[in-house]
């Protein structure tokens, strides 16, 4: 079977990394993919946003089954023009990604099927923006509505943070573009959040093992957000009867919802949440894994990944397990610590390089995950903002944390950052077995 995984970053790695491991052995190609995927399968320098030249990819190369990972191609519609075509894709299709290309639009869909979630108001003027943001007050959360390589979601403790956010967003200096031509004011949620993942064939779904990320650059959860500074996974803070409630008041009344109003929902719905007094509320929803969520929570899971995959196509023979996803009992919990450049989230430069990922012998326990990098000549240099992921197993919570730590003294970048304290919350919940408050019914 012939598998291409489009995307370039942490998290397609990581998928690559574990279909390799399927005992269907396929045949990984990727596009753009990155040096750690060259180490799977063969590399089209074809970016992810180019539908109809990776159309065209996967005809020449008689492609099986197309894998996306970032949002923005599922977004604009891939899976709709490899269908037409006659092409297995798994994903979304443009109408159900609005979920994610829409907050807006998932913030009302939510509000029609009763889905819990924070009070809210979209708004496309300024000046009613600011008129509603003065009612309000602040604590605050401003959202872009469209995609915003999950920098569009500022919270603002105070009210002149929420009215930068909202110019930001919709004054004349817009820096999110499009993207914040609409915004949500939406009511600041106390509590820990949680990432959680459904695999679904439109109808039935699988959740996989629960992670928490690490959204802000700084240790203690400081300075402004990024894609993803680190996580670990399974999420202490989740107990059995949160994802019961879960599954129950939100994965499936948002399955059967999509489905009623005329687009159906297949592939991962990823269920940010927020573990209030008064129970999991959606923060956001997300049509694709996480980054760097993918990274831990694929580790963790003994089930082969392909097998749910093409369980869960259109037409597919077999059906999604009824049980719940199988624990690696070699190593129960994950963690990845990111690497990234000097200056990101701000501006950063390209082209460092990267020394010392050879020794990672010498940390058995701990693997890179390639994610902004590329190879210039015989270097391994940087090439993004988050360069590479340092995932570590164990049986235990604080051995996976270890591990991943394990690997980063060999790494010699200039310049580079990362947090110091992945992990810290969930091990405080494991150690006081207080990690959330009673589900409501």
């Amino acid at each position: 079977m012939k598998i291409l995984i489009i995307g370039s970053g942490g998290r397609e790695h990581a998928i690559g990394l574990k279909l390799s491991q399927s005992p269907r052995k396929p045949e990984l190609i990727f596009a753009p993919g990155n040096p750690g995927m060259e180490n799977l399968g063969k590399c089209f320098s074809i970016p992810a946003d180019n539908l109809a030249a990776l159309l065209d990819l996967a005809q020449a190369e008689k492609i099986d089954l197309t894998l996306v990972g970032p949002e923005v191609p599922l977004v604009n519609g891939i899976v709709d023009l490899f269908r037409e075509k006659g092409l297995v894709i798994f994903g979304p299709t443009k109408a159900a990604a609005q979920l994610e290309g829409s907050k807006a639009f998932s913030k009302d869909f939510m509000a029609r099927h009763q889905i819990p979630t924070a009070a809210f108001k979209n708004f496309n003027s300024l000046d009613l923006a600011l008129k509603y943001l003065h009612e309000v007050g602040a604590p605050i959360v401003i959202k872009a509505s469209g995609l915003a390589a999950g920098k569009g979601a500022i919270v603002c403790p105070t009210m002149p943070e929420a009215i930068e956010a909202l110019e930001s967003m919709l004054g004349p200096k817009a820096i999110f573009g499009s993207a914040g031509s609409e915004v949500v004011i939406e009511e600041f949620m106390e509590g820990e959040e949680a990432s959680i993942f459904a695999l679904t064939d439109g109808k039935d779904f699988v959740l996989l093992p629960s992670a928490q990320d690490h959204k802000r650059i700084g240790d203690g959860d400081t300075g402004p957000n990024t894609g993803g500074m680190g996580a670990y996974s399974p999420a202490p803070i989740m107990t059995e009867e949160q994802l019961n409630f879960i599954s129950e008041k939100i994965v499936a009344p948002t399955l059967k919802g999509m489905a009623e109003e005329g687009y159906p929902y297949t592939g991962i719905l990823f269920v940010g949440v927020m573990v209030t007094v008064n129970g999991p509320k959606v923060v956001e929803y997300n049509c694709r894994l996480g980054d760097p969520e993918t990274q831990v929570v694929l580790p963790v899971m003994e089930n082969d990944l392909l097998d749910l995959i093409l369980a869960s196509l259109p037409g597919s023979k077999s059906s999604l397990p009824k049980n719940s996803i199988q624990k690696n009992p070699a190593h129960k919990f994950a963690a990845v610590v990111v690497i990234a450049s000097e200056g990101y989230p701000g501006a950063y430069f390209s082209g460092i390089p990267i020394h010392g990922l050879e020794l990672l012998e010498k940390a058995p326990l701990c693997h890179a995950i390639h994610a902004g990098t590329k190879n210039v000549g015989n270097q391994l240099v940087t090439a993004g903002g988050r360069v590479l992921g340092m995932v570590g197993e164990g049986p235990d919570l604080k051995s996976a944390i270890d591990a991943a730590y394990s690997g980063i003294p060999h790494l010699k970048i200039a310049g580079m950052q990362f947090r110091k304290d992945i992990g810290k919350k969930g091990l405080a919940a494991m150690a006081t077995k207080t990690s959330s408050p009673a589900t409501p019914t």
